[in-house]
């Protein structure tokens, strides 16, 4: 296998058009992949080098633009009253453990999307925007466009995951991540991200191959409870070891309640 640590994304577009290579951002998932034989990749090309995919800026319209290669470590210590940056710290805390925190990078898990990771369902709830790179240009996707389905992205060959772009949010919102799983740092068995103004806009992930979306739910608690039911009965959660289909319908409800419960008092 070929490893190649380019100090430019230009460099990085010219070495992953080798057949079969793969991004390597802080390989927390990509290595133990290939520990488990899983994938095999004839390159792995590092982006750790690259300083224009590091740091953390405020846009002129106050979104805050994160570049790919940001830590978990690095996000979990943002302090911001911003609903939609909140939001997004608040998943990073409950990442894993410190060790993988402080090497895991946001750029790596949005482009890995695991549909129990903590950051999709947090960007779709935030209405972020995934920026996207290659060497004919860059362009932005939405959150809820960029996640297709189990590992499954909008990223072409050849495209690289270069920032995401989290927005404000509304003035007088509140941002609230909710995760339930098995022990602390493990994968969700579900989780609910809110965003609540007048209504509530709840992106629930672990229920599908994708987030869950749904805007402008009542923040009263049983017209609530009654449209949290009807997003569990059409939700598609799989069944596996952290817990079953069914189970997962069960607690959608209460843990979106609990979620808008919480960012509202």
């Amino acid at each position: 296998m070929d490893y190649v640590a380019p100090q430019t994304v230009e460099e990085a577009w010219r070495a992953l058009e080798a057949e079969d290579a793969r991004c390597l951002a802080g390989g927390q998932s990509l290595v133990a992949m290939m520990n488990l034989g899983l994938v095999a990749p004839s390159r792995l090309v590092s982006l750790r080098r690259i300083a224009s995919l590091r740091g953390v800026a405020t846009e002129d319209d106050g979104s805050l633009r994160i570049g790919a290669m940001t830590t978990h470590a690095e996000l979990a210590a943002l302090d911001t009253a911003e609903c939609g940056p909140a939001v997004l710290a608040q998943a990073a805390r409950v990442v894993a453990y410190p060790a993988v925190r402080a090497f895991g990078t946001i750029g790596g898990s949005v482009a890995h999307a695991d549909p129990a990771a903590d950051y999709p369902v947090a960007l779709v709830a935030a209405d972020a925007v995934i920026e996207v790179a290659s060497a004919t240009g860059t362009h932005r996707i939405a959150a809820r466009d960029f996640f297709h389905g189990l590992f499954e992205t909008a990223l072409k060959p050849g495209e690289i995951v270069t920032a995401i772009v989290v927005p404000r949010g509304p003035k007088s919102g509140r941002a609230i991540y909710e995760k339930l799983s098995l022990v602390a740092g493990d994968f969700a068995i579900i989780s609910v991200a809110a965003v609540v103004a007048e209504t509530a806009t709840i992106a629930i992930g672990s229920c599908g191959p994708k987030p869950l979306l749904a805007c402008g739910l009542p923040l009263e608690p049983g017209a609530l409870r009654e449209a949290a039911a009807k997003l569990a009965a059409a939700s598609d959660p799989p069944s596996d070891h952290r817990g079953s289909a069914a189970y997962r319908r069960k607690v959608l409800p209460e843990l979106v309640c609990r979620a808008v419960r919480a960012a509202t008092s």
